[in-house]
């Protein structure tokens, strides 16, 4: 019986056992959960359970489950995990339901991400070619493809021979990387290389990349009826011309110049008339001639940085092989005549030509789209001759005499009489002489009279002046008042600018070709020439080098007696030679005018300045070593004394430096300039106005933290509220009126604080940026036309100067307590990226009283806000303090009552009144006399802040300070900024930062387009809490469309969702774009194509790119007459 009882035990226990092995395998199938084996676990699984036990691997494992898979149940169960779970299940639950959502929205199955036939590219795509050894050249795709057919072939072969199941999960397992290879090769495990130890470029790097078909096919087209050559000056050429070889133009040309030759009958069909072309007979010519009078060409300059560098010319023919380039427009294009190249595109259509005619012609680009500032203004040469004609000498021959209070000499009845003077070579060019006439004169071009109308004064007078300032007048158009100043580089820039303003675009194409050909006339009549014996060593050069030597000797002696540090000797010699080179610069500075036409050159603004002269004749000075370190023994010698070996070898460690800069710096600022085009080209102007009362203020602030007038911020700009003068209550400017240069004079005289202005950040047009949000087109001067392209505008402006931006982030030179200054080009791309930027300094997250605090070693800085209630209570009469002073109590306390014993006493007279007085609030009690208590209510809020060791702080105890207010030196933190204080004052530190590195590079850009790439980096805002909306936890979201979805929801009586604004840095924010097409060409191809298969994406085709992609015309089209 007990060995029964035994045995009954046992076979309980393999039973019980058997049993939770069965569980074991059932219960992930019963919980639907996909269960991942080992080898072994697998093997003793299918030996113990082979017939209810299934398995697989790979692919085929992976379709089967997601065949099971009930879409719309485990997105009821994802949801429910929402509700409850938190951290890293929460996040994991929500992508996983993100893709559910996805795939249920399409309509796209699970198992149809999985691939069970291949498709095959057809051969004309993966071509095999011949070459001449008889072997062949062949495209990648063909080896991929071999592999994934072998292996196809071989593991077919294997399962039909009844190989092992080891043999043949091998094959699969190979037949899966040849697959994952041909799609995308290198994304798993090493990547296949063919010959040579190439990596094979398989379908996804066809598309991926600057080679990729996106990029190089679909965006980087490439044109028939185009040339190249070297471009050569045209001193002679009118503006609008350019001057184009004769061989070039006829092929250009051909097919024109062939329906001509047949129209006219010269050729009796077009073989014959091609023949005649070839030939280049004579006749070929006249009908060049005519072809190219209503058509003209494209010039191109690479790189084409902005708009700028494609403009329209007429074109005149021309003997030789070069492009005649006008020389007014080589600043736009950044040419010179080094050997640069340019290309020349024929417009072909009816409307090309009309485009560039109207649009794209260089006398209709003459301001900057970037700033407003004119492009074509004199330079160089011309400057030089128009500074030497108007400039006066008082020695000159016939210069205007008095003798006994009467005029000796130098008068003249009218401007006509004074030239003839001159033709008979009585006086001078440059002679002061007195003139009779009555138009008004200007001493500058900023004068009050300097502009408008030259109206005839009621009374000649004499104009004292010179015969070159009456010669330099006759180009200017005859409505401008009588220019009688020097014209140096920034005074005819003025002058370019003046005209422009009053006058228009055609009359000063006219201006400045005749100021560009008198300029050129007196430049060379000038004789001003460089020699080196005007190059003169500055007497007191040696004593002050000596002065210097003795100086640094001194700071040697004093570190060897360990007076000073290794650092402040180091310091100290720097300091010395700085400020010797300072002192030689002010000796050559003082006497200038004994360097004859270097000095010309150099105060006329044409070439060189004072640093350059100090160089060639004081000493070339401090150098900096590779790391950017200066070095602290200077070069002493100037190029006219000639350096020693040394100090030559010393001094090109700076050149190379600068090489090996510019060319990171180009790279660098293309990228950028990439990467802000890609964010903002859908952003084009639309309706007129969107009627938005929300505006941006712009104050009178110091110019020095701003660098950039007040003036200058307004103009151009509209009113988002009425403007008035508080003195009088007139209104200035009104609500959506323009404020233009004389608004802004008005409003810079009565010295208005602040102005509220349209601005792109706040506009609220369904598409783009309306027009009254924008404002004026600086390229044009007037309101921006609907349809204009603003983001690649202002994309373009802000990339064109990137590569003038310093590159470095400056050193300190090892000075303890400050941190590295990120700079220039870096700095640009930290704000843009919206980085945590490098030496982030500490700002307060709430508004409150500061106090400094020192804990074990540590500095701290508590940030207190109190706010404080205070509440008194009279003590009735014969009522006694229940409370002490200082004691806490709670809203209710009894505070006084009246003792027992009078209670008795007054029972008759008023049963009514209350005998206990009562706190209201909560707080401490504070007595104030006999009969008075307070309570006082506190509800503080502290912040603290741990200081690093390093950093400098900006507060002292007891001061009081706003929320977003540094404690701590270095650069904000956009994101915080953000977080704290809101989106106008990320949009007023974007402007403000950005500004200040393009300013201090003396680069001038508008506020305007910093602020359309800000708006595009803040459009969109992240989901807190979801509600009743569909949207899902953390979906970065468009704010107009959640503005839109949140509305519907409220109106069917739905919870609404809840978002945060985000600040998203410029590649994200162009990733993130509703444009699948477009973010596909950026970056990330595979994956933003993917994502867009799954949610099955549409592209609404509103962004340039995507067009452009599909061949369609871009959305930007200006109105063409």
């Amino acid at each position: 019986q007990e060995r029964a009882a035994e045995i009954r035990k046992e076979t309980e226990e393999q039973f019980q056992e058997r049993i939770s092995d069965l569980e074991d395998v059932v219960d992930p199938v019963r919980n639907d959960r996909i269960e991942l084996l080992t080898e072994t676990r697998y093997r003793e699984l299918s030996d113990m359970f082979g017939h209810v036990f299934k398995a697989a691997m790979g692919a085929e494992a992976v379709l089967s489950v997601l065949e099971r898979l009930d879409l719309d149940a485990l997105r009821a169960k994802l949801k429910g995990e929402l509700a409850t779970a938190s951290g890293q299940r929460r996040k994991k639950a929500t992508k996983r339901l993100q893709v559910v959502e996805d795939l249920i929205e399409s309509g796209n199955k699970p198992e149809w991400m999985i691939f069970e036939v291949l498709p095959v590219l057809p051969p004309e795509l993966r071509p095999m070619v011949q070459l001449d050894g008889g072997r062949f050249a062949t495209s990648d795709l063909n080896d991929l493809y071999r592999r994934v057919i072998n292996r196809n072939n071989r593991l077919k072969r294997l399962l039909d021979l009844g190989a092992p199941e080891i043999i043949i999960r091998n094959e699969k397992r190979m037949l899966q990387e040849a697959v994952d290879s041909l799609v995308d090769n290198g994304r798993r495990g090493r990547a296949v290389s063919g010959s040579g130890n190439h990596k094979l470029k398989s379908l996804s790097d066809m598309l991926k990349g600057k080679q990729g078909r996106f990029r190089q096919n679909l965006l980087g087209k490439r044109v028939d009826y185009s040339g190249r050559s070297v471009i050569v000056v045209g001193p002679e050429l009118k503006l609008h011309q350019c001057g184009l070889p004769k061989k070039m133009a006829l092929e250009l040309f051909k097919p024109f110049v062939m329906h001509s030759l047949v129209a006219k009958g010269l050729a009796h069909n077009i073989k014959s008339a091609k023949r005649i072309v070839e030939r280049a007979r004579p006749e070929v010519w006249d009908v060049l001639d005519e072809v190219i009078t209503d058509r003209p060409v494209l010039l191109n300059r690479a790189p084409t940085l902005h708009r700028l560098g494609i403009q329209a010319f007429q074109p005149v023919l021309i003997e030789g092989s070069a492009v005649q380039l006008h020389p007014l427009v080589c600043a736009a294009f950044n040419a010179d005549f080094d050997g640069d190249q340019m290309a020349v595109h024929v417009p072909l259509s009816r409307e090309a030509v009309a485009e560039a005619r109207q649009i794209l012609l260089s006398t209709k680009n003459l301001l900057s789209p970037a700033s407003g500032d004119p492009t074509v203004t004199p330079t160089l040469d011309m400057v030089l001759g128009s500074y030497y004609m108007t400039e006066v000498s008082e020695s000159a021959r016939g210069a205007f005499v008095e003798a006994n209070g009467a005029p000796a000499r130098g008068i003249y009845a009218s401007f006509d009489e004074a030239k003839l003077a001159f033709d008979l070579g009585t006086v001078d060019l440059r002679a002061p002489i007195k003139v009779r006439t009555d138009k008004p004169s200007a001493d500058s071009a900023d004068s009050e009279d300097g502009g408008g109308p030259a109206v005839a004064l009621d009374e000649p007078r004499l104009l004292e002046t010179t015969i070159g300032r009456i010669i330099f007048n006759e180009v200017l158009p005859e409505d401008l008042p009588f220019q009688n100043y020097t014209m140096d580089r920034p005074a005819l820039r003025r002058l370019v600018a003046l005209v422009y303003r009053e006058l228009g675009s055609e009359a000063t194409a006219e201006v400045v070709d005749r100021i560009k050909e008198v300029g050129f006339r007196f430049a060379t009549q000038s004789g001003v020439t460089i020699a080196i014996h005007e190059i003169v060593v500055p007497h007191h050069k040696k004593e002050l080098i000596a002065e210097a030597d003795q100086l640094v000797a001194d700071l040697e002696d004093q570190y060897q007696m360990g007076l000073i540090t290794e650092e402040e000797r180091y310091q100290g010699a720097v300091e010395v030679w700085s400020e010797t080179t300072r002192r030689i610069e002010n000796d050559i500075a003082e006497s200038l005018s004994e360097y004859g036409s270097l000095n010309y050159m150099a105060s006329s603004g044409t070439k060189g300045n004072i640093t350059q002269i100090r160089q060639m004749a004081g000493m070339r000075g401090l150098m900096a070593d590779p790391h950017g370190q200066i070095i602290p023994e200077p070069i002493r010698a100037s190029f006219r004394e000639g350096l020693t070996v040394l100090e030559y070898f010393i001094s090109t460690h700076g050149a190379r430096k600068g090489l090996a800069d510019t060319a990171l710096r180009t790279a660098d600022s293309g990228y950028l300039t990439r990467r802000l085009i890609d964010v903002s080209q859908d952003v084009i102007i639309g309706d007129n106005d969107c009627e938005t009362t929300t505006g941006l203020w712009i104050e009178q602030r110091d110019e020095r933290e701003t660098m950039e007038d007040f003036r200058d911020r307004i103009v151009g700009r509209y009113a988002a509220a009425a403007v008035t003068d508080d003195s009088t209550g007139e209104i200035i400017v009104d609500r959506n009126e323009e404020i233009d240069e004389a608004a802004a004079d008005r409003l810079e005289a009565i010295e208005v604080a602040r102005v509220y202005v349209r601005t792109p950040m706040s506009c609220e047009a369904e598409r783009g940026i309306c027009q009254l949000c924008y404002g004026r087109d600086l390229a044009r001067g007037e309101l921006v036309r609907p349809r204009t392209a603003v983001g690649i505008i202002a994309a373009q402006s802000i990339g064109e100067p990137g590569t003038q931006l310093t590159m470095r982030t400056f050193h300190t030179g090892g000075v303890a307590g400050t941190t590295d200054i990120t700079s220039g080009l870096p700095r640009v791309e930290e704000l843009f990226e919206a980085r945590v930027p490098k030496g982030e300094a500490i700002i307060s997250e709430i508004d409150g009283v500061v106090e400094v605090l020192e804990d074990g070693g540590q500095r701290l800085v508590r940030v207190s806000n109190v706010d404080t209630v205070v509440e008194e209570y009279a003590i009735p009469a014969g009522a006694k303090a229940q409370v002490a002073d200082g004691d806490h109590v709670v809203a209710g306390s009894v505070l006084a009552a009246v003792p027992d014993e009078d209670k008795k006493d007054d029972a008759d007279e008023s049963a009514e009144v209350s005998t206990e007085l009562l706190s209201r609030i909560p707080g401490i009690v504070r007595k104030k006399g006999r009969k008075t208590l307070q309570v006082v209510f506190e509800d503080r809020e502290d912040r603290e802040y741990a200081i690093p060791a390093a950093a400098r702080l900006l507060v002292s105890s007891g001061e009081a300070i706003d929320a977003g207010a540094q404690i701590t030196e270095g650069a904000k933190n956009p994101q915080h900024i953000l977080s704290i204080q809101g989106r106008d004052a990320v949009r007023r530190y974007m402007v403000d930062e950005v500004q200040k590195v393009y300013r201090s590079q003396g680069v001038n850009i508008n506020d305007k387009h910093i602020e359309v790439i800000t708006r595009q980096m803040l459009r969109r805002v992240r989901v807190d809490h979801p509600g009743d909306t569909g949207l899902l936890p953390g979906d970065l979201i468009d704010r107009r469309e959640f503005e839109e979805i949140v509305a519907r929801v409220v109106a069917e009586g739905g919870d609404p969702a809840t978002a945060q604004p985000v600040l998203l840095g410029v590649t994200k924010a162009s990733l993130n774009t509703s444009s699948w097409l477009a973010a596909a060409s950026f970056q990330e191809t595979t994956r933003v194509l993917t994502n867009a298969a799954v949610e099955g994406k549409i592209d609404k085709l509103v962004g340039l790119k995507e067009n452009v992609i599909i061949g369609k015309l871009i959305p930007a089209r200006a109105q063409i007459t």
